[in-house]
């Protein structure tokens, strides 16, 4: 008979412990720790191991001799979607889908499944949060209809399984896997060990039937998917539903792919008929803007392979307590300290003294660090009250010597910038990345900070 022993796994990092503790001490979360029940079984002989190795199906293989035949990609209708994948999904593929809370997951995976049922083949459609009276509701409010799309109601995975047999879909979809169980354990759905087994006999049904599997996955308060971080390494696809809950936009973005570029985003549109695509955000970003308004500044940032044009807004006010404020949105606040810094200390700004705040239009988030020079030049604007021009973008990283260093993939974005309208761009002085550029558009190269202030905000 197998021995059972406990053992103590935080919900939201999989850390392990031998008794129960308050606090996780590898991510610091309270009460996350649960009680897992595990039969051990008996280990065999050394005799019985050496027995199993004759019996194995495998079999090494030299590298220029494995076969390359590449399974075509099932085309997705949805261009965005289809972009974030890689130009389709791969059949016998696992993609692992996280966002907050009502951010549109559910919405935006029935209207591809209602598409892909319509174009490729059926579609089954698992949902342990929902009924198919509820799904059917949404469905119609989107005015969806497809006739190979079929409605599962059921959270018991062996159950799922033998659904699955019975369908034979191209393509299924399980919202959630931390609703799904297997009997076989005696832990609760959503606990590590479930959502370990589940996922891990989900991987084995899509190698091996070439099914392609999407899960859902909740996300912790961090933003993190819950449940181990293995999860994240079995799947070959991870996709972010991201945006500003008072925002319409939405960015789906690939942080693993296998099959296809990291770090691409789709952009997407919240309205009454569910999520719409927008195959030209730039301007969608930009169609709000006040020309002319100090401490506005237009930046290009790189999302994957694609170019965007974001508006980034600085307001400066002198500081009403003894430590000035600073408020980043959109932007990250340690970058926000550094380019603050750099203008205190290399320009002569008295940024010290004043309270910060930095938007980026649109519920965006930039991170990557070419679109510090527009920063530096907005809040440039707002403390000198001074409009920059209205067809200027800025694009560089600032060092902390407050020179303006080169970024990769200039001519790209400064194509994009052209597309829209912008004359002119004040970019790094480097002989790097030259070739490929608008010739419609005026270059302004700089040095530093200085420069490029002095070129956008002359006395």
């Amino acid at each position: 008979m197998a021995k059972t022993r406990s053992k103590f796994v935080c919900s939201n990092c999989g850390k392990q412990l031998s008794g129960y503790v308050g606090r996780c001490p590898n991510c610091g979360q309270f009460n996350t720790m649960q009680e897992v029940i595990e039969e051990v079984k008996k280990v065999g002989s050394v005799k019985q191991d050496r027995q199993t190795v004759g019996t194995m199906r495998s079999k090494p293989q030299r590298l220029r001799e494995t076969d390359m035949t590449e399974e075509e990609r099932l085309f997705v209708p949805v261009a965005e979607f289809n972009r974030v994948m890689g130009g389709g999904i791969v059949p016998g593929s696992i993609t692992l889908i996280g966002g907050e809370p009502g951010i549109g997951k559910s919405t935006l995976l029935l209207q591809v499944s209602a598409t892909l049922a319509n174009e490729v083949g059926t579609v089954l459609y698992v949902s342990g949060e929902e009924s198919a009276r509820q799904i059917k509701m949404r469905a119609d409010r989107l005015s969806l209809d497809a006739e190979d799309l079929f409605l599962l109601t059921e959270t018991n995975l062996n159950t799922i399984l033998e659904h699955i047999k019975q369908v034979n879909p191209m393509i299924v979809i399980i919202d959630s896997i931390q609703t799904v169980y297997a009997e076989e354990l005696d832990s609760s759905p959503g606990l590590v060990s479930q959502v370990r087994e589940c996922a891990s006999r989900l991987q084995a049904l899509a190698k091996s039937s070439g099914v392609s599997v999407f899960l859902v996955g909740h996300v912790t308060k961090e933003g993190s998917i819950a449940g181990p971080k293995v999860l994240e390494h079995i799947v070959d696809t991870v996709l972010y539903l991201e945006g500003d809950p008072f925002q319409a936009f939405r960015l789906l973005r690939s942080v693993k792919n296998r099959f296809g570029a990291t770090s691409e985003v789709g952009v997407f549109e919240m309205q009454g008929a569910g999520m719409v695509e927008v195959p030209n955000p730039s301007e969608i970003f930009l169609a709000e803007r006040v020309i002319n308004a100090p401490g506005s500044a237009i930046a290009v940032t790189m999302e994957g392979t694609r170019p965007l044009v974001v508006e980034v807004q600085a307001l400066t006010s002198p500081t009403s307590f003894g430590n000035a404020r600073r408020t980043p949105n959109g932007v990250d606040m340690n970058r926000l300290l550094l380019i603050s810094a750099v203008m205190t200390k290399r320009v002569g700004l008295r940024l010290n003294e004043q309270d910060i705040f930095v938007n980026v239009v649109g519920g965006l988030r930039v991170d990557e660090p070419a679109s510090d020079l527009a920063m530096a030049l907005s809040l440039a604007s707002s403390y000198t009250d001074k409009p920059l021009p209205a067809d200027i973008v800025m694009i560089g990283e600032i060092g902390l010597s407050g020179e303006v260093r080169a970024v990769s993939q200039l001519a790209l974005r400064l194509n994009e910038a052209s597309k829209i309208g912008f004359k002119r761009a004040i970019i790094p002085r480097s002989r790097r990345n030259m070739d490929g550029l608008p010739k419609n558009m005026e270059l302004l190269p700089v040095r530093n900070v200085l420069e490029a202030m002095n070129l956008a905000l002359p006395k």
